[in-house]
């Protein structure tokens, strides 16, 4: 059954019968195509890999450009680059798993795990996974300092970087630091017994598939992909980047996956898949400052509005490569970008040009299914339906009793004003709500159930909640 409480005052994505969905599939894979020539060819960057997720599922990837320079090799869908940063919610989503089985909470002192930190009492875990801890960053640098070619273990970074004066006290601002998620880590291989990367791999990779192919980028290197990871100095040529040691990246830059893989996980975000709905809530909101302030993060993720769309974002660097994840959960929709240049403008240039893209699309087909839930809803003011636009189902509903009560209820209000609510997909099918006023009267909730054939399932109407 329906619930209000499910839908969220967005627009979002819209399905459309077969021919038009075909026909939006090649116009969305046009437009990607051009996106990323451009860009690749404006900042210089050798290759991209790219994904896109709408209506929940993966509506085209393609790879542009060359993963390796000399000799030559043609960037490819199924190749794995390095993620960076983007890996810090698969950090976050691990701590989240362990306080579902209760052997943490994400308001534990850091103490409890890890021993010996600069005020470790005071900062919990929760301030750890949304950098508002105060423990200074180990790597803020765009390229790799001499220290870091070396192999480190988390705890020689922790000695060094999480036990000096703490930036703040814990709580009170929000500050990058990668030095935060080796001890996430840390408390996810301790609470559950196994190595991070094993936990990661077993626990949030597996189910959704992608654990075959996902590479511990951190440990194995850049030999261990077939993209190699280019830099620059300044406009000069590009050059292949020196890679960090093994450990630095650890919990916090770990991963090599392809673009469509990172998809998966995006999609297993937007479904809700593989954590409970209060983990959710927790990874996806924003952490507050002690001042009340937001911090505009979550936990592994920027949390923000774009162009009226909630954004679960966030990008990543690894020596090499570039990336950029942008989630739109409330529109089934999300942007993968992986790109094999550090310290690079394009993945997130892609991103941009390809979301837009995306929301303009799918705004032009909110405006026609809009007219088209007007059209039903006059049509019963009147007792009347198009019987063409439905299912058995929804014609069985619309008895003769059932257009009675429509026109007796809805007749006398006048003339409807339709503003687009949401849309979501649910049962294989694209639920859509708005809110309809009228000059003078009550505020109503209008949402339908749409088959994937454009038919609707299900038209309702009732009084907004």
């Amino acid at each position: 059954m329906y619930s209000r409480a499910f839908v969220p005052a967005l627009l979002i994505v819209l399905a459309a019968p077969l021919g038009a969905q075909n026909a939006q599939g090649d116009r969305l894979a046009a437009q990607v195509d051009s996106i990323a020539a451009d860009v690749l060819k404006s900042t210089g960057v050798p290759s991209a890999s790219v994904a896109v997720v709408r209506k929940g599922k993966i509506a085209y990837a393609n790879a542009y450009g060359a993963a390796k320079l000399s000799p030559r090799v043609a960037a490819r869908p199924e190749m794995r680059y390095g993620i960076g940063s983007v890996s810090k919610q698969f950090t976050a989503a691990a701590v989240l798993l362990l306080q579902q089985e209760g052997k943490l909470s994400l308001d534990d002192p850091v103490s409890r795990w890890v021993p010996g930190l600069t005020q470790g009492d005071d900062v919990t875990l929760r301030m750890v996974l949304s950098h508002t801890s105060g423990y200074q960053d180990f790597w803020p640098q765009d390229y790799v300092p001499p220290l870091m070619e070396k192999a480190v273990t988390p705890q020689q970074i922790l000695d060094r970087w999480a036990k000096q004066p703490l930036d703040f006290a814990p709580g009170t601002r929000w500050q990058y630091s990668n030095t935060n998620y080796v001890i996430a880590a840390l408390a996810v291989e301790k609470a559950s017994g196994m190595p991070f990367f094993e936990f990661v791999r077993t626990r949030l990779l597996a189910p959704l598939g992608i654990a075959e192919h996902a590479v511990d980028f951190d440990a194995k290197g850049p030999g261990a992909i077939e993209p190699v990871g280019y830099m620059r100095y300044g406009l000069g040529p590009l050059r292949p980047a020196i890679p960090t040691g093994a450990g630095w990246m650890w919990g916090a830059g770990e991963l090599a996956l392809t673009a469509g893989d990172l998809a998966k996980w995006d999609i297993s975000v937007i479904d809700r898949s593989l954590l409970t709905p209060a983990s959710y809530e927790a990874l996806e909101g924003t952490v507050l400052l002690k001042s009340g302030v937001s911090s505009g993060y979550g936990l592994g993720v920027d949390v923000a509005m774009r162009s009226g769309h909630r954004m679960i974002e966030h990008s990543g660097e690894v020596a090499g490569f570039t990336s950029e994840n942008m989630v739109f959960p409330d529109d089934s929709a999300a942007v993968v970008v992986l790109t094999n240049q550090d310290a690079a403008p394009a993945a997130e240039a892609i991103a941009d040009a390809v979301s837009r893209v995306l929301f303009d699309t799918e705004d032009a087909q909110t405006i026609e299914r809009t007219a088209r839930a007007r059209r039903i809803f006059e049509g019963l003011q009147k007792g009347t339906i198009d019987r063409s636009l439905f299912t058995e189902d929804a014609n069985a509903y619309f008895s003769a009793q059932a257009l009675a009560d429509f026109k007796g209820s809805l007749g006398p209000l006048g003339s409807p004003t339709f503003t687009p609510r949401a849309v979501r997909s649910r049962g294989g099918m694209t639920m859509r709500s708005w809110t309809v006023t009228f000059a003078k009267g009550p505020t109503l909730d209008v949402w339908t159930y749409e088959m994937p054939d454009g038919r609707l399932e299900q038209y309702q109407v009732a009084p907004e909640g």
